[in-house]
């Protein structure tokens, strides 16, 4: 079954609109707050596109998923009861108590390796909202944290240039399959160690 395949086709369709940085943008910000889409799906071949601007539109990602986590962070500081809904929907309540629980004591730290987890960011920074994190250090560990992943997919794409393009699009069904896998791994680990925790 071609699940990712007709997916990242349509990214590609997108990324050539003349409007596509701004839906980068708006992408990037509601993914950081409800959308389950993560925006490298749109920043991956709009960079392939035109890899002269990769960075830019890198950029263009991390301010937008910067906003987008600041509403985030409010929502989880003032008015958490109305997301827990959203996170129960996604299946990833559990996580969040766990997530909570490491932001109070770690929250910079956290936010660092948080753009390289297969947990969506967004849960992160609701839960850093949750615990009153203070916001200097929010704000410089989901900097570092988002800029590194949309920033190391850019470069990867200027670096690669056509021939990423080409593995990417021979590849995207076994990537998209594993990166289900891996998600589904952690969730049950999450779970597993949240039960006997």
């Amino acid at each position: 079954m071609r699940l990712f395949a007709p997916i990242y086709e349509a990214m590609l369709r997108w990324s050539r609109h003349r409007r596509a940085p701004a839906l980068l943008g708006a992408i990037s910000f509601f993914e950081a707050i409800v959308f389950p889409i993560p925006p490298e799906v749109m920043l991956a071949p709009m960079s392939l596109s035109e890899p002269q601007r990769a960075y830019r539109f890198a950029a263009i990602s991390l301010a937008g998923s910067l906003l987008g986590m600041f509403v985030g962070y409010a929502l989880g500081h003032f008015a958490i009861e109305l997301a827990m809904p959203l996170l129960e929907s996604f299946g990833y309540a559990a996580q969040f108590e766990e997530i909570k629980r490491e932001a109070a004591e770690n929250g910079f730290w956290l936010l660092l390796l948080a753009g390289f987890t297969p947990v969506p960011f967004k849960v992160f920074t609701l839960a850093s909202g949750a615990v009153s994190m203070p916001l200097l250090p929010f704000f410089f560990g989901a900097l570092i944290g988002r800029g590194k992943r949309v920033f190391l997919v850019a470069w990867a794409i200027r670096l690669g240039g056509a021939k990423a393009e080409m593995a990417l699009r021979r590849h995207i069904e076994p990537i998209g399959w594993i990166a289900l896998v891996l998600l589904a791994a952690a969730i049950g680990w999450l779970a597993l160690r949240g039960t006997s925790g």
